[in-house]
């Protein structure tokens, strides 16, 4: 998968634990997808996943990784992307926008992905079968970029993998979960949490004033192909200045997150937080217990590897310091009154404990 910030690789054990306790659990519906990692780790499972996220590129994302099934998809999508593999490189909008204009990819790379985006778009696909020939485009440019992980910036000098020449490879798509057929929904969370419904309820809210848009500009003008007008050094759409999430605000983030814990309807409520986020783990627990019992897990972490690297100026110049290398995240387990009976949550073998505690998970 995509590289990404905030990614819950490390987490996914803690996540599975805790919806395996859920008493006949069949269905988990991820509000905040992302790359769908969550998503795609409880489709292999067995449940039936309900993915949603507003942007383009992450609901592309979760038709590839939830709704798609390989069995109905793998032959015609070999088929395509061996074709798309032969196409030689025909520079375009990408080319100059992300290779000319700004440095995300070498030139040589920029052409090909050109080349096999007109010929997906020129295909006219059904949904699902675009969706996972433009996943494994999205992954193959990743894996040749010159970034440290986000479309904020570029690196002053090529990252050695940018030198590699673009490869595309069938992404890890899973057969249909025997409790259900997958869904992929690009809504404003408000209008999913009205509109969808499951046993479990999986959210991973943004945190900070950095909206995934602009992290991810790139991709989401890979997915849309619309060509938009960009702005600045990285080349970013325009519409990363106008379409704005409550969640990326300090002010609003407060009671954009209670409006939503009220509203969504599930036995039991999952939520991932930083500790870097808009509000401190007093403040939700709070808002959660207006929901039923909490209990808190932690899981310790390396932050990405841009904090690592320190803070500097367009020069180059190292302007600041870092501050901490390691975060906390926190996953916060509602169990609402629909829930029939008590969750056993265990790490390593031993309970949790009592609501609010706080257990280590290293």
């Amino acid at each position: 998968m995509i590289k990404y910030i905030g990614s819950k690789r490390t987490l996914l054990p803690v996540v599975l634990e805790a919806v395996a306790a859920v008493p006949g659990a069949r269905s988990v519906m991820d509000l905040f997808s992302g790359t769908s990692r969550v998503g795609h780790a409880l489709k292999r499972a067995d449940y039936r996943v309900i993915a949603n996220d507003h942007n383009a590129y992450a609901a592309t994302l979760a038709r590839c990784y939830v709704a798609a099934d390989l069995d109905a998809l793998e032959r015609p999508a070999r088929m395509l992307l061996a074709e798309f593999a032969a196409l030689p490189g025909e520079p375009g909008w990408f080319t100059e926008t992300f290779c000319v204009r700004s440095r995300f990819f070498q030139p040589k790379n920029g052409a090909r992905i050109d080349a096999i985006r007109e010929a997906i778009a020129a295909k006219s696909l059904e949904p699902e079968l675009e969706a996972v020939v433009l996943v494994a485009l999205m992954e193959a440019a990743d894996r040749v970029d010159s970034t440290c992980g986000l479309q904020m910036a570029y690196l002053k000098q090529w990252a050695a993998r940018a030198h590699k020449d673009l490869e595309l490879r069938l992404p890890d798509i899973l057969p249909r979960a025997t409790a259900g057929k997958g869904e992929a929904h690009q809504l404003e969370v408000f209008d999913a949490v009205a509109e969808l419904r499951a046993d479990v309820a999986y959210l991973d809210p943004p945190y900070n004033q950095h909206s995934y848009l602009s992290n991810y500009h790139v991709w989401e003008s890979l997915v849309l192909w619309d060509q938009p007008e960009v702005y600045g050094v990285a080349c970013k759409r325009v519409d990363c200045r106008t379409r704005k999430s409550p969640f990326n605000s300090k002010r609003k983030f407060h009671a954009a997150l209670a409006e939503l814990i009220a509203a969504v309807e599930a036995k039991v409520l999952i939520v991932s937080f930083n500790n870097e986020g808009y509000i401190d783990r007093a403040e939700m627990e709070q808002l959660l217990a207006t929901r039923g019992r909490v209990t808190v897990l932690s899981h310790d972490y390396k932050r990405y590897v841009g904090a690592q690297i320190g803070i500097y100026n367009p020069k180059g110049e190292k302007v600041g310091a870092v501050s901490h290398l390691r975060n906390l995240e926190y996953l916060y387990v509602v169990e609402t009154d629909a829930l029939e009976r008590p969750l056993e949550l265990t790490t390593k073998g031993e309970p949790v404990g009592a609501p609010g505690q706080l257990a280590l998970f290293e």
